[in-house]
């Protein structure tokens, strides 16, 4: 019946066509709907921005291409030229200048997303970073802009800071490398231990030329970085001093403590004593330390401190043995020099460098009135400076003997000078030559350090050993080894002959000295009523070594000379 309907009738055809295909296309459009998934936001970058930031959105079912869909931001489309790229899971939009806080939608014909927040940069409160180019210290004038060591120039600028602190001024210096033999242009900064630094003011600088500067430029440092460099001149009117064929020593000290015994609680504190840094020694670094110090560097020593709080802890300890050590690395350089004698000048006797080291201390008896005698008879009427404390070196080369061993403790550096006229040469220890020097050249009103540190033999061992250095007016420190120049035992890297040792070791040094002392380290001592150790003729020159709290406490200290680990 339906067959023979269908044929009969096309008009019966055409309505059932019709009909097949309503519902074919009402199937595919239902199907479509089911198969079209919402949009989905898995996370927004940034999602705190600026205008102009390309934001990327990335999610599920944003569609293959854009067409009618969009993205908006605090309830405001994007219009078509803010889209970087759309694709399935990820859109990349140029933010809008009028961008606000709000939600982030994308919404295409299935639907809008669920919204992921966004805000505006320029809207958040934030702290102001610090403006660091406008902290950093900045010179603008130096005066004047040539100079000799020591004479005072003025620092003009600003953002030095009210107060030093650790702040520093630098200066070029030169050194050359004993491998290549060229000129490393390193900066050297003015010495506060020589009373280089004379105001400072936050616009203001004074600061004398220290030793061992060069032609080149001076710099600024301070917590907040370091200013531009100004050109500088370094005159030299008196002479020239060369730093060259530096060694680093790597140097190990041990302090040992044990047997304590107290009946209190009780405190040991170790003042130990650290390399100096000077124009000879520019490099001076703490590599490591067995135990944390309580304190790195205070008065050029590093402290150690044992501490029991209760008796009965103490008790529990004795026999314990507390073990200390620390590792420095040190580069020293030898120093050569060449003096115009006849330009040698007088001191600036106003001078805080001038009146600290040509004064007596508990090391340097300047002031004894033998000595004082002593020191006029060797240099009569001879006025030059440099040719006063040539005479007093040559005293003591020709008419002194040179012990290859330390003298008791309780023997005198004056014990030198006793012999003066006799017929007999009298002997000493290089620290005897050491300390007497210093004295006399004081009584003479010529500033001189004794330096203490060790000697380093080419087979790496070495011992404790004292030398000098004085200062020329205009020119800087000169160095002085009386006991090497009479022979004193000892391996250098450099062979340097005994007729030429005596002339060489006044005015020059080779690199094997590493110092631990440039003359003599009050220090005071941090308990009213406590106890200390002071170590006489060691390695440096101090007035504490070692410190107990109030009260009775009974141990044994040891105190190895320093070793040297490695020479590079």
């Amino acid at each position: 019946m339906f067959s023979l309907l269908f044929r009969k009738y096309p008009l019966f055809r055409t309505v059932l066509y019709a009909l097949i295909i309503a519902v074919a296309l009402g199937i595919v459009s239902v199907v479509t709907k089911q198969v079209k998934k919402v949009p989905s936001i898995d996370d927004i970058d940034p999602a705190v921005g600026s205008a102009g930031d390309t934001m990327t959105i990335k999610g599920a079912a944003f569609g293959s291409v854009r067409d009618n869909s969009y993205v908006e931001i605090g309830g405001s489309r994007i219009t078509a030229s803010g889209y970087v790229e759309w694709s399935e899971n990820e859109i990349k939009i140029i933010i809008p200048s009028n961008v606000q806080d709000g939600f982030v939608n994308v919404v295409t014909s299935a639907g809008k997303s669920k919204p992921a927040f966004f805000a505006n940069e320029a809207g958040i409160p934030v702290e102001a970073p610090p403006d660091t180019v406008s902290s950093l210290p900045v010179i603008a004038s130096l005066s004047p802009a040539s100079a000799s060591v020591g004479d005072a120039i003025v620092i003009t600028g600003i953002n030095f800071g009210t107060v030093r602190g650790n702040s520093s001024v630098l200066f070029s210096t030169e050194r050359v490398d004993a491998a290549s033999g060229e000129d490393e242009n390193p900066s050297i900064a003015a010495n506060e231990n020589e009373f280089d630094y004379e105001s400072w003011t936050d616009t203001e600088i004074r600061v004398r030329v220290p030793d061992g500067a060069a032609s080149g430029t001076v710099s600024v440092k301070t917590d907040k970085g370091s200013s531009g460099m100004k050109k500088f001149d370094v005159k030299h009117p008196v002479g020239t001093k060369t730093y060259a064929h530096g060694k680093t020593y790597s140097i190990r000290l041990n302090e040992d403590v044990d047997s304590v015994a107290s009946k209190n609680a009780f405190s040991i504190t170790l003042r130990v004593p650290r390399p100096i840094v000077s124009s000879f020694q520019p490099a001076v670094e703490l590599n490591e330390c067995s135990v944390e110090p309580l304190v790195a560097n205070f008065n050029n020593t590093l402290i150690q401190q044992i501490e029991l709080q209760k008796p009965e802890k103490a008790d529990a300890e004795k026999g314990k043995k507390f073990k200390f050590s620390q590792d420095f690395v040190v580069t020293a350089y030898a120093v050569e020099t060449k003096i115009n004698q006849k330009n040698v000048k007088d001191y600036d006797k106003n001078r805080v460098l001038f009146k600290k080291f040509t004064s007596p201390d508990s090391l340097v008896k300047s002031d004894d009135e033998e000595i004082v005698e002593f020191a006029k008879k060797i240099v009569g009427k001879e006025k030059n400076r440099y040719q006063q404390a040539k005479l007093v070196y040559d005293y003591f080369v020709k008419n002194c003997n040179i012990l290859n061993y330390q003298r008791e403790s309780t023997s005198s550096p004056k014990d030198l000078i006793g012999g003066f006229g006799g017929e007999e040469p009298v002997s000493g220890d290089a620290y005897d030559f050491s300390v007497a020097y210093a004295a006399v050249l004081r009584a003479l009103q010529i500033p001189c350090l004794p330096v203490a540190g060790i000697l380093v033999n080419a087979d790496s061992s070495s011992k404790s050993h004292w030398w000098d250095e004085f200062y020329i007016e205009g020119f800087g420190w000169l160095p002085v080894d009386i006991a090497l120049a009479k022979g004193l035992a000892f391996e250098p890297f450099r062979e340097v002959s005994v007729d030429d040792a005596e002339s060489f070791y006044f005015g020059n040094i080779d690199n094997q000295h590493v110092a631990f002392s440039r003359g003599w380290n009050e220090i005071k001592q941090s308990l009213v009523n406590g106890k200390t150790v002071y170590r006489p003729k060691t390695f440096a020159f101090q007035s504490v070594w070692e410190e107990t709290s109030e009260g009775r406490v009974n141990y044994s200290s040891l105190w190895n000379n320093p070793i040297v680990t490695g020479i590079y």
